[in-house]
């Protein structure tokens, strides 16, 4: 993908600052995110990118500093400012999530798990059915839809937390680790599948990892230090 630095980023992260206690995790941390590219942060443990991926999803508030969001053809939006009720209804209706544990209701079949961000934003269910089934069958899910998740294969499992995330057609999705429980076939699976997807749709992505063949996916690469921008990135060809 060709990056336009020039446009306004989609979401832009200035002065980050965090801590967790005595614990400074963010230290003034600039990032902005352009619409469209797959983004790869990573760092070694504890050097704050999970906590950055948390500060621009409206998952946490930082300390200092601001993180705003440039919604096509709306006003920006300070996601720092805001209460948690309208952070929250933003993560509902503009982002998508993924995490390294698919964090699917073992009690509810893979079609159900799929459904839930379409019933919670007010879609009558046999819409919202439809429509996860769709998304089931293109990640290579057909007729597994009636399946709980402990039925499921852990790449079947993972790829059924990426319909949950896609299925309200997020302008970004942010990507804690996604296949970080899985097997390097799994792995590749999931990665190829869930890019496929979200490239032909337009969707941004910030992805969270520490492996080096995961971030190769991804049209950019940015490194977190200590709680701060580290100095390397990759753009891809």
């Amino acid at each position: 993908m060709i990056i336009n630095h020039a446009a306004t980023p989609i979401i832009s992260a200035r002065g980050l600052h965090h801590s967790f206690g005595r614990t400074e995790a963010l230290r003034g941390l600039d990032l902005d995110v352009h619409a469209g590219e797959v983004l790869a942060v990573m760092g070694p443990s504890g050097s704050g990118k999970s906590t950055l991926l948390h500060c621009l999803a409206g998952v946490i508030r930082p300390d200092g500093g601001s993180v705003t969001y440039h919604p096509g053809g709306r006003t920006p939006v300070e996601i720092s400012a805001l209460l948690e009720p309208k952070r929250a209804r933003l993560r509902l209706t503009d982002f998508g999530f993924v995490f390294q544990f698919g964090q699917l209701l073992p009690e509810l079949s893979a079609v159900d798990n799929v459904s839930i961000p379409l019933l919670l934003d007010g879609a009558r269910r046999p819409e919202a059915l439809r429509k996860s089934a769709d998304l089931l069958e293109q990640l290579g899910l057909d007729g597994l839809g009636s399946k709980l998740p402990g039925e499921l294969s852990g790449g079947q499992a993972q790829r059924v937390a990426v319909a949950r995330a896609l299925v309200t057609a997020p302008a970004v999705l942010f990507a804690d680790e996604p296949t970080g429980a899985l097997d390097s076939l799994a792995s590749e699976n999931v990665l190829t599948l869930m890019l496929n997807l979200v490239r032909d749709s337009g969707t941004t992505v910030v992805m969270i990892t520490h492996d080096a063949r995961t971030a190769a996916y991804a049209d950019r690469e940015v490194i977190v230090r200590d709680g701060a921008m580290g100095a390397g990135y990759r753009v891809s060809a």
